[in-house]
C-alpha cells in the first residue's frame, strides 16, 4: 500500500495510490498520514479498503511530504562504506546520528532553495524509514515491529556550511527545503528486504549516484534499535539512512556543486521518484 499527501503547502490531504497509479482521497477515512494513521491497527484497517471505492483525485496536484511533519527527522551519516571512502572519512564504528531541522521538511517535487552565500550545494538520495509504533530502548529483533514503511529522502546538504563553518553538521543540513520526503510511503509488507534496494540520483539527466542498500554499514534493524537508545522514536518519525557514493563532494578531480536551474531526480527501488529544481533563495 502506498500512502501519500496532496495539495497546497499546509493544506495537504491524505490519500492512497491505487493499482493504476491514480490518487484516491482518504480524507473521509483518516485525518492525515500522521502518527495515529501509521499505527499497526490503522494500517491494517486501510489495507481492508478497496481503493476504487474512494474519490479519485483528478489532475496532477502537488504532492506534499508523504507523512505529517514528524516529531523527529533523524539522519545517519557516512552509512555506506563506499561513500565514506569517496569523502576520505573513516568507516564509523557506530552510527553517526544527527537531526535535520523540521523546517527543512518539504514535498518530493518542491523546489530546493540554494541558501544565500551557498557555494557547495549537494544531493544525497537515501532510504527513509517511517516509524509506526513508539520505539524506546528496543532490541534489533524488535525493530521491524516498529516500522510502518519506507520512502525516498533527499538529504540536501551545503558542504561548506556543514564542514567549514565550525560546530556540528546541522548548519549544512537544515535549511528550508533541504528535506524532500516522498512521493509516498510504501508499507513494510511491500518491501520484504530493505537491504536489497537500488537507489540512484540524476542531475540534469546525468546519473550521479547508482548504489544499493546492500552496502549499508548499519542496516535498518540496527538503526531503529540504535537510535531508540538515544532518542525516543514516535509514530510518524523518519530516519534517513545515509547515502551511497556519487555525491558532488566526492567528485574527482573537482566537485561540481548544484547551481540555480539544476534539476535533481532521485529514486529508491519500488518507492517512487522525486524531482526538484534548484532555485536561489
Amino acid at each position: 500500500m502506498k500512502l501519500l499527501r496532496y495539495g497546497p503547502v499546509g493544506a495537504e490531504r491524505p490519500a492512497m495510490l491505487d493499482a493504476d497509479g491514480a490518487i484516491r482521497c482518504l480524507a473521509g477515512v483518516v485525518r492525515d498520514i500522521d502518527g495515529f494513521t501509521l499505527s499497526p491497527a490503522q494500517i491494517a484497517m486501510l489495507k481492508g479498503i478497496d481503493p476504487t471505492s474512494l474519490p479519485k483525485v483528478e489532475g496532477t496536484p502537488r504532492l506534499g511530504p508523504c507523512v505529517v511533519r514528524p516529531t523527529n527527522y533523524i539522519c545517519i551519516g557516512l552509512n555506506y562504506a563506499d561513500h565514506a571512502a569517496e569523502t576520505g572519512a573513516p568507516v564509523p564504528k557506530e552510527p553517526i546520528v544527527f537531526i535535520k531541522s523540521l523546517g527543512a521538511f518539504s514535498g518530493p517535487n518542491d523546489d530546493v532553495l540554494r541558501p544565500r552565500g551557498s557555494k557547495k550545494l549537494d544531493w544525497e538520495v537515501e532510504l527513509g524509514i517511517v516509524i509506526g509504533k513508539t520505539a524506546r530502548y528496543i532490541s534489533e529483533d524488535e525493530s521491524f515491529d516498529h516500522v510502518a514503511g519506507y520512502c525516498v529522502c533527499n538529504d540536501v546538504s551545503e558542504r561548506e556550511f556543514q564542514a567549514e563553518r565550525g560546530g556540528t553538521w546541522d548548519k549544512g543540513k537544515g535549511a528550508d527545503t533541504f528535506g524532500p520526503t516522498g512521493p509516498w510511503m510504501v508499507t513494510k509488507d511491500e518491501v520484504p528486504d530493505p537491504q536489497n534496494l537500488a537507489l540512484w540520483t540524476e542531475v540534469n539527466g546525468k546519473k550521479m549516484q547508482n548504489g544499493s542498500t546492500k552496502t549499508m554499514i548499519f542496516g535498518v534493524k540496527t538503526l531503529v534499535s540504535y537510535v531508540s537508545h538515544f532518542i525516543t522514536l514516535h509514530p510518524g518519525d523518519v530516519i534517513a539512512t545515509g547515502t551511497p557514493p556519487g555525491v558532488a563532494l566526492g567528485m574527482k578531480p573537482e566537485p561540481i556543486f548544484l547551481q540555480p536551474g539544476d534539476v535533481m531526480r532521485l529514486s529508491v527501488e519500488g518507492l517512487g521518484i522525486q524531482t526538484q529544481r534548484v532555485l536561489q533563495a
